[in-house]
């Protein structure tokens, strides 16, 4: 059975990395099971191991460079974030697939708000379609990134993992070029006109976790 953790209070990023990697360790050594971690962070930016220094505009927050794969990344309040410490050794082996499977519990995630979520190829996390929106200069049709992932694996043990957007300061995204890529947005679920909460997101979160990772 995997172990749902819930934070109250804002954790910091540091803190958070040293409890996930003494977790990983524990997975992988059998003394501790696999769990999703949900939470929320300060305002901060993370540059994962693609991060490019061009695309930091204003760094308003800390930033914390950190070895999840990605680029630069908004954490703040009013997003969740779901850690997830999964034993990948037993659930395949398979790197790709395990990131699909995240992408495909966002999506199913965001479908019981009436949400089509959908991933785009060269293009991380998980988008929306904003046909009221203004196209792109060369006519492509408008999309606005709601969820973002950034894992890493270590001896076949996941950790980091994703965030949505529900309804942070959506400002705080300003300071960075969001995962590297130009010219699209960053939504939310309130900012889609829906009046939700992080504890109707989590709920959601735990009603389709099995869905995409059935128990090995």
């Amino acid at each position: 059975m995997v172990e749902w953790i819930e934070s109250a209070d804002p954790v910091g990023y540091a803190d958070a990395v040293a409890w996930m990697e003494a977790r990983a360790e524990a997975i992988r050594d059998g003394t501790a099971g696999e769990c999703v971690w949900l939470l929320e962070h300060p305002p901060l930016y993370t540059a994962g191991t693609s991060a490019r220094d061009a695309d930091l505009l204003d760094a308003r927050f800390p930033v914390h460079a950190t070895r999840r794969g990605g680029q630069y990344t908004y954490h703040g309040p009013g997003q969740r974030v779901a850690y997830v410490l999964l034993d990948v050794g037993s659930r395949g082996r398979d790197v790709r697939a395990f990131v699909q499977s995240l992408e495909a519990w966002v999506i199913a995630a965001l479908a019981e708000f009436g949400v089509t979520g959908r991933v785009e190829p060269g293009r991380v996390g998980v988008w929306v379609d904003r046909p009221e929106k203004a196209p792109l200069p060369d006519g492509t049709a408008r999309q606005d990134k709601v969820a973002a992932i950034g894992v890493r694996l270590r001896k076949w043990v996941s950790f980091h993992g994703l965030s949505v957007n529900v309804e942070p300061d959506l400002s705080h995204f300003d300071g960075i070029v969001p995962c590297g890529i130009a010219g699209h947005g960053v939504t939310s679920l309130v900012d889609l006109g829906l009046p939700v909460g992080l504890g109707d997101l989590d709920d959601a979160l735990k009603r389709t976790f099995a869905g995409a990772f059935p128990d090995p």
